[in-house]
């Protein structure tokens, strides 16, 4: 059975909502259900198996290949790729759950059969980028800890003062000209955007609202799974926290670099996190 492509997937589901904001009714609009290969009626001897590294690509070797909320026919489909589509490992390493992979396609993530799918290239293991950043960046800068708090900045120099804050944040006052706060930190460490390397030059491009949802540049992790370089995010009622995870039990004690408050600068410690926070990962 020939299935819609993505294209004429989106298109449909596009006309739908505009129908219904518009006020139709949805008994109205032609509703086109996305459906791709069977994924239960592959050939065991061709299907991708094993681990590959983070960023991988790979590309879709059947007619149409559903891409699902989950790794299993049980979970709902997201979207329909057409044969020949390219996708990207998002785990690292990636490795099959049950002949499932968890790839990136067209800004949409979801769980593909590794029964269609095959290697196209396999990246050398980028998440040492992130790990070398953490280290380098909170550590190589006065040992990681040190620099006062500073809302709404972020920079820091090896061998500079480390600058000083009073107050409750964000009334506090600040003297010196580096520090960094929570959402500050992590934006140097991930280096987002990609122009944000220098950790001396004071920037700030990113607040835990834009932390606690998917991007183009981070998502959604399980806790349970975190890896060195991640990071746990909460924004609740106009107040927020982020910080970077470097081991430990994602919903217990984890060994963690943040700039956690005025009255402590930045850290690294140990700590908790409570049910607010969820875990993201740089891509």
């Amino acid at each position: 059975m020939n299935s819609p492509s993505r294209g004429n997937s989106l298109k449909w589901l596009l006309l739908l909502t505009l129908a219904v904001g518009c006020g139709g009714s949805e008994s109205s609009v032609e509703v086109v259900e996305l459906k791709g290969v069977d994924e239960q009626l592959g050939v065991s001897e061709s299907a991708l198996t094993g681990c590959l590294n983070y960023k991988s690509t790979l590309s879709t070797t059947a007619t149409s290949l559903n891409l699902r909320t989950g790794p299993a026919t049980s979970y709902s489909i997201i979207a329909v790729m057409p044969q020949g589509a390219t996708v990207t490992t998002m785990d690292s390493p990636s490795c099959d759950s049950g002949g499932w992979y968890k790839v990136y396609w067209g800004g949409v993530m979801g769980w593909a059969s590794g029964t269609y799918l095959s290697v196209v290239t396999q990246t050398a293991s980028v998440r040492n980028e992130a790990i070398t950043r953490v280290e380098g960046a909170t550590m190589g800068a006065a040992g990681g800890t040190g620099f006062s708090y500073w809302w709404g900045h972020g920079a820091w120099k090896p061998n500079q003062a480390a600058g000083t804050c009073t107050g409750n944040c964000g009334s506090c006052t600040h003297s010196g000209s580096y520090g960094a706060d929570c959402s500050g930190l992590l934006a140097k460490v991930w280096q987002v955007p990609s122009s944000n390397t220098n950790v001396s030059v004071d920037s700030h491009p990113y607040g835990t609202i834009h932390f606690n949802v998917d991007s183009s540049q981070w998502y959604t992790v399980d806790r349970g799974s975190l890896l060195k370089a991640d990071a746990l995010v909460y924004n609740l009622n106009g107040a927020g926290h982020t910080f970077i995870y470097e081991s430990g039990d994602g919903w217990g004690n984890m060994l963690a670099h943040e700039c956690k408050g005025c009255a402590y600068g930045c850290v690294k410690n140990i700590r908790t996190a409570t049910t607010s926070y969820h875990g993201i990962r740089h891509f």
